[in-house]
């Protein structure tokens, strides 16, 4: 695919692109990859010719979002629940990002490495990702299995395929590993409502220091606490992050059903999305 193609459809499912839509009812990109991408839409509905987009990631060009949304669909929503499960993404560790991260009893992060992605900082960000989470699941597609399976075979990393069908194949199960968990990495993670509900919880106040000292003397009894208990108060502050309107959000298509997830939409902006898709 030429270059021009593949950033226009990178930036067609992207909450600025959406939010522009539903704002203003227009959009440069969406526009350019409606007109390049679809022969004749005069008689599509928005909605009709999202999919038809979709459709053509999922043949011909299974870009970052593809994997994401298909994350989201099969797992959120397809074996666990929104109610009882949170999914964050992007989320920054050491200095890596951590792609898509699944939060109930547990935490997983997945690691995506599409066909067009190289290898070159897996390594080191499986590194970052095991100082705040104890399992890793790295997803790509067929054609890069045996690169990574002879990457990660002494890894306690799983791997798990994203077919051509849009089906996920889990090809080696993740192990859990807590020997790297780091109470500082975790609590440079948290927000600052949320690691001071932690405190206050433990130590029945805050410390009381000046402004210039606050942020020092919470991470530090933060990380007095044993590494499992830090672990396990970490993973429930993050799955308390997501809030969305389940019933609303079950009317959202497929196809936009991570974006819609990951945009902290209030009641108009569902309305505003239905009537834009039927527009």
């Amino acid at each position: 695919m030429e270059l021009a193609s593949s950033i226009l459809l990178n930036s067609f499912f992207t909450r600025n692109t959406f939010k522009q839509l539903l704002s203003e009812g227009e959009n440069p990109a969406y526009s350019a990859v409606i007109r390049r991408f679809i022969a004749d839409d005069t008689s599509m509905t928005n909605g009709e010719c999202i999919s038809e987009i979709y459709h053509y990631l999922k043949t011909d060009y299974q870009n970052e979002y593809y994997y994401k949304n298909t994350l989201l669909n099969k797992l959120l929503l397809g074996i666990h629940n929104p109610r009882t499960t949170t999914a964050l993404t992007e989320v920054p560790i050491g200095g890596s990002k951590a792609d898509f991260i699944l939060i109930n009893g547990q935490a997983v992060v997945y690691e995506i490495k599409t066909a067009l992605d190289n290898l070159d900082r897996l390594d080191s960000q499986l590194k970052d990702y095991y100082k705040a989470f104890s399992k890793v699941v790295v997803v790509t597609p067929e054609e890069k299995y045996k690169e990574i399976s002879q990457k990660l075979n002494h890894s306690p990393a799983g791997i798990c395929l994203l077919t051509r069908k849009g089906t996920l194949s889990t090809r080696k199960e993740a192990v859990e590993y807590r020997d790297d968990l780091s109470n500082s990495i975790m609590f440079k993670i948290l927000r600052k409502r949320e690691y001071e509900h932690i405190l206050l919880d433990l130590f029945g106040a805050l410390p009381s220091v000046s402004q210039f000292e606050y942020y020092r003397a919470c991470k530090s009894l933060f990380e007095s606490l044993p590494t499992d208990a830090a672990y396990h108060l970490f993973l429930q502050a993050l799955k308390l992050r997501a809030r969305i309107d389940i019933d609303e959000y079950s009317n959202v298509p497929y196809e936009l059903k991570f974006l819609v997830y990951f945009s902290n939409f209030r009641k108009n902006d569902y309305i505003n999305l239905s009537r834009f898709l039927c527009s």
